[in-house]
């Protein structure tokens, strides 16, 4: 065999590999990369309660968390307001069957601020964040509530942190992210705000930075014409959900840390900041930034919905200096958009309303009405995309048509504000009830 042919066999089958070692590890929010991108096939395009359902499992109390697959094992978070408990679930991805139910903490009692009564606890859940699985751990975050570090295979607490406090009114929504080394999380409340990177090992604190950007909320509403403090929402422009994203820059590693007010550059081994960009009024930040095309894509919320493209190769303070462009057309609050061959597409929280954009220039391909609310971020998989919506549709969409293209509309008896995973020619689904596994096989009752 001639060498050429021998290499180009030799890397085809190393990328074989290494796709099928993704789709075994969908590890953390968003999946291995974190931008909602898996190279599974054959996963359905039509569905519904009888159909190309493999397994639908009841799940007890309440959580947004995203499911988190490696290999036969799917776990997610739990809470209960009413038993005050907070308990991490594992299920067998091939049949839905509960592996482990652990109870991970007692609640911490918690006040509500009578300002945000209207807001907490609906607009939240007791577990938000998603959680990480590694080949010998499983590390969950409830915030304010407690972080921890479990045994995958036993399920046993190897380490926890409950001395991270902040006040946020409708609970944290922001998921651990993690390295060779470190999980990072950000703790956006309306007292405080800071950033902090962990040891994997022990829990001990590598690095914390503060994250106050001072700017002035009551000067931002006046310049908008409204009234203070929002009603009465004191600090109400500094709590921010959003995850973080590590990058790679001319060699160089960055953690990309969204916060309410402004998207910060880290040196994840350091906590040293290397650039931001500021925009007053952002509050309310939960989609997770990507990284494609030389540029770092980044939704603002609040009073500034906005999609920033940005240059990450800057010092200082860059907003004037590196933002390639921004538009606020069509821009989600909740959602994370997916990047597929140069193409952006999102979803807009209320009327699910999807634009596709040029993800080089901004410039719009195309749009199309899904309809509904979306919470959840939309997966790729297959050149297809999967938007699941706050009414239990699911739809598909076609990525590489001129125009927009739905393949199908799918109806569920769910409420759907978790993200979706993927692994092999499974996706996995979670309702504000239950667990669904979407398969090409015959429904099973775990």
């Amino acid at each position: 065999m001639p060498l050429i042919c021998r290499l180009t066999l030799f890397f085809v089958t190393l990328l074989n590999c290494l796709l099928l070692n993704a789709e075994d590890h969908w590890n953390q929010f968003r999946g291995p990369s974190g931008n909602g991108i898996s190279f599974a096939k054959n996963i359905p395009t039509e569905f519904d309660e009888t159909n190309n359902v493999r397994w639908k499992t009841l799940i007890d109390d309440s959580g947004w968390s995203s499911p988190v697959i490696w290999e036969d094992e799917v776990w997610i978070t739990t809470g209960s307001d009413e038993k005050q408990e907070l308990r991490t679930i594992c299920l067998d991805l091939e049949t839905g069957k509960i592996k482990h139910n652990i109870k991970v903490f007692d609640m911490i009692p918690r006040k509500v601020d009578p300002a945000y009564v209207n807001d907490s606890p609906h607009l939240n859940s007791p577990a938000t964040p998603t959680p990480v699985v590694e080949e010998d751990h499983v590390f969950v975050s409830f915030g304010s509530q407690g972080i921890a570090c479990l045994d995958r295979q036993t399920g046993k607490t190897l380490w926890y942190r409950r001395d991270l406090r902040i006040y946020q009114p409708v609970r944290q929504g922001s998921s651990p992210i993690v390295d060779e080394n470190k999980l990072y999380v950000a703790f956006d409340g309306t007292d405080q705000q800071f950033f902090i990177a962990l040891d994997k090992t022990n829990g001990k604190t590598h690095w914390k930075m503060d994250r106050n950007t001072n700017t002035d909320w009551k000067e931002t509403l006046r310049e908008r014409g409204l009234s203070d403090n929002k009603g009465g929402k004191p600090n109400d422009n500094k709590k921010s959900f959003a995850t973080a994203s590590l990058i790679k820059v001319d060699g160089k590693r960055q953690l990309i840390a969204p916060g309410a007010e402004a998207v910060i550059s880290y040196d994840p081994d350091t906590g040293k900041e290397l650039w931001r960009t500021v925009h007053p009024g952002g509050f309310n930040i939960a989609a997770r930034p990507i990284y494609a095309n030389g540029l770092v894509y980044v939704f603002t919320s609040g009073l500034n919905n906005i999609l920033l493209a940005i240059r990450p190769n800057g010092t200082g303070e860059v907003t004037d200096t590196h933002i390639v462009w921004s538009t606020r057309r069509g821009t989600p609050v909740i959602p994370s958009p997916v990047i597929v061959a140069g193409r952006l597409f999102m979803v807009t929280d209320r009327g699910g309303i999807v634009r596709c954009l040029d993800a080089q220039s901004g410039a719009e391909i195309w749009q199309g009405r899904l309809g509904g609310d979306h919470w959840a971020s939309p997966v790729y998989t297959d050149g297809k995309i999967y938007f699941s919506s706050k009414y239990g549709e699911v739809a598909v969409v076609e990525a590489s048509a001129k125009n927009f293209k739905l393949i199908s509309r799918n109806q569920l008896d769910a409420v759907f504000i978790a993200s979706p995973a993927v692994s092999d020619a499974s996706l996995v689904l979670r309702s504000t009830t239950h667990l669904y596994c979407i398969a090409k096989s015959k429904l099973q009752t775990p």
